[in-house]
């Protein structure tokens, strides 16, 4: 598997934003910045939370701790419709069992 990677500064210039917003992105755990001979880069993969990050910091003005904030709880209702799913999933085991069992 190749993973993309695109430079800090050049993504930075294209989309008008601060590389020290990037920065502080990486700072707060919410992304992950890789150095190549002083180069700093972005994975590919990543571009999809740095857009909606910069979208909050600079168009709905939220600041770092609240981009923080709803990181986590994006996380835990990520985390929670997973366990839903596999919830109804085995109810669904369970009921059709059951239906087995009443028409024998």
């Amino acid at each position: 598997m190749q993973t993309e990677l695109i430079i800090v500064s050049e993504y930075c210039q294209k989309c008008h934003i601060d590389p020290s917003f990037i920065l502080l992105l990486e700072e707060g755990g919410l992304i992950d910045i890789n150095i190549v001979d002083g180069e700093r880069y972005l994975l590919s993969s990543q571009l999809k939370e740095v857009e909606q990050y910069t979208r909050m910091y600079y168009d709905l003005s939220i600041n770092m701790e609240g981009i923080d904030a709803i990181h986590h709880l994006l996380n835990r209702m990520e985390t929670l419709q997973h366990e839903i799913h596999s919830l109804k999933k085995r109810l669904r085991i369970y009921e059709s069992h059951n239906f087995n069992i009443i028409n024998m």
